[in-house]
């Protein structure tokens, strides 16, 4: 979970490597910890951003669902950002952002600068690692079924939403985005 507060003057980020399934009891103290040490309030934001997804379902919509508290508590405007930005927005160059989709499986998403060349899809590791050979160089913020260079996902995140800030719209366009059906969903007869 990263959570990050940035104004001219000071840049708090907070990044929880296991919250352990807490997303819901520490999201809210991690968010009036970096105000605070940002020095700001609710009220004194432009936007707030929050990463839709992919990734763990309930903690996506956790954030969601928060963030879009706060754009209606404070009357401001919603950024939406994808996990794989929070990833490869930490490099430079032909890049290709990673995340564990579970059954041996990633999704993906190649970059190149800023901007996407291939994907979002599932791949297998066997068409990641070909994408690797292509010179694109794996990144991921948490382990993956492949060799991949660690990313900060906090860093990633203040940088996606700095390059993406004119994307920014109303707080009920933010949506989730899910690559696959829940296994909930998957599993239903």
């Amino acid at each position: 979970m990263s959570v990050v507060a940035y104004s001219e003057e000071k840049t708090v980020k907070i990044f929880l490597d296991d919250c352990a399934m807490k997303h819901s009891v520490v999201l809210m103290e991690k968010i009036d910890e970096a105000f605070s040490r940002a020095h700001l309030s609710a009220g004194e934001c432009d936007f707030f951003a929050t990463v839709i997804g992919p990734g763990s379902f309930t903690g996506i919509r956790i954030g969601i669902s928060t963030v879009k508290g706060l754009c209606y508590a404070a009357g401001k405007p919603a950024l939406a950002v994808t996990s794989f930005d929070c990833i490869a927005y930490n490099a430079e160059g032909k890049r290709i952002a990673l995340v564990d989709a579970g059954r041996g499986e990633l999704y993906a998403c190649a970059y190149d600068g800023d901007t996407i060349v291939r994907g979002p899809e599932i791949l297998s590791v066997a068409a990641a690692e070909a994408l690797v050979r292509e010179g694109f160089a794996p990144l991921s913020a948490e382990r993956v079924p492949m060799e991949s260079h660690a990313s900060d996902p906090a860093a990633g995140l203040l940088r996606a939403v700095l390059c993406k800030a004119n994307e920014i719209a109303p707080a009920s366009e933010l949506h989730a985005f899910y690559m696959r059906k829940s296994s909930a969903e998957e599993n239903r007869k």
